[in-house]
């Protein structure tokens, strides 16, 4: 008899899952800094003349058929006008760290893949009324104005659909794929979008003639391993839309900021400073809520920031480095140094934080998402 699911329903209480994966990363990045590069095809990485690799590239590249992992003298063959430019590690990870930060704001749960992508599970996050998908909306927003690059996410019930959901309406998109609508997205999905499906087995299902996964569907889990071998209970759960899988983190966040966009520029570094006892009681509150108990030795104060943004969109942060409980009156010091930089312009955003100890000194090309 068989005994596997029936269906995607579950006594559970109904996860909430995002995933964000940032757009070209490396190139949005680029682009950002040098608005020259817009509108033109560029890649980030090696030389051609050095056997060098494309990293990845922006949409107007990938136009002419260029890709990530391609060899330079390849993309160049394709793409002749290609700009192919060195790429700058820090730069991406200090971006992507500004990312990591937004995250974290909604969910706890945040789980990396790679360097531009992540799930954040925020089945319990009060924000925006409990609804991922304006926590989704949001984070893309909050992305695009704190980091100045686009973001696609995906909105699921869970992991293996939500990152179908991100890559559905690149760039800059969302796909939300409510629980009542999982069995009819599913069942028309194809195969060559299922998660260990690659170019080898998706061959050979099209020589099976199965299309999608409601042509999965028509065979027993018990035929499923016979044709795929330990992939086929995997795939049986996935043409359903099953995915148990949880959200897990195994790296503690390094900072903790909170930061406000207001709705007349501030003139003044009064005007600044005016603002800062009702941030910094916010900051104190979740840094209070994150410490409580246990986790107290996991999250030493290292370092004490300020973010400062002028209504022109240039932006500035300044930090000291400090120990034990953060301090309002070098915050203060920080702000009114960082106002300086702006030359008297107004600012429309202003943020505190602090910086955790970090013992650890991970590759950057491994998990820089998430590390210094």
């Amino acid at each position: 008899m068989q005994t596997r699911h029936k269906d995607n329903k579950s006594t559970e209480p109904q996860r909430k899952i995002i995933h964000c994966d940032a757009d070209c990363f490396f190139a949005a990045i680029e682009m950002r800094d040098d608005p020259s590069l817009r509108n033109r095809p560029i890649a980030v990485g090696g030389s051609s003349d050095r056997r060098g690799v494309i990293s990845t590239c922006n949409y107007e590249a990938r136009a002419y058929g260029v890709r990530s992992a391609m060899p330079t003298a390849t993309a160049h063959r394709l793409c002749p006008d290609l700009l192919v430019v060195p790429g700058r590690m820090e730069r991406y990870k200090e971006a992507a760290l500004q990312i990591r930060d937004i995250f974290f704001d909604y969910s706890e749960l945040v789980e990396p893949l790679s360097l531009d992508e992540a799930f954040i599970d925020v089945s319990g996050s009060p924000a925006c009324y409990g609804s991922a998908t304006l926590i989704a909306e949001e984070i893309r927003q909050r992305v695009f104005e704190t980091v100045g690059i686009t973001v696609s996410a995906g909105v699921a019930p869970n992991k293996f659909l939500a990152k179908i959901g991100s890559d559905w309406n690149k760039p800059n998109g969302i796909t939300v794929i409510p629980p009542a609508k999982v069995d009819d997205f599913v069942q028309y999905l194809p195969v060559d979008k299922l998660f260990g499906v690659g170019k080898v087995t998706a061959e050979k299902m099209h020589r099976l003639g199965i299309q999608n996964c409601g042509d999965v569907r028509a065979y027993s889990i018990y035929e499923l391993s016979e044709l795929f071998g330990s992939f086929g209970p995997r795939l049986y759960d996935l043409c359903r839309g099953i995915d148990q899988r949880p959200v897990k983190t195994s790296r503690n966040r390094k900072s903790l900021s909170v930061e406000h966009t207001y709705a007349a520029d501030l003139p003044s570094v009064q005007g600044c400073l005016g603002q800062l006892p009702a941030l910094f009681q916010q900051l104190s509150q979740r840094l209070h809520k994150l410490t409580d108990g246990a986790a107290a030795s996991q999250y030493r104060v290292h370092k004490q920031f300020v973010k400062v943004k002028f209504n022109n969109f240039q932006s500035t942060t300044m930090e000291c480095v400090t120990a034990g409980t953060p301090r309002i009156a070098v915050f203060k010091q920080l702000c009114s140094d960082s106002f300086q930089r702006g030359d008297g312009l107004p600012v429309r955003l202003l943020g505190l934080g602090v910086r955790f100890e970090d013992s650890s000194m991970d590759d950057p090309q491994q998990l820089p998402l998430f590390t210094h």
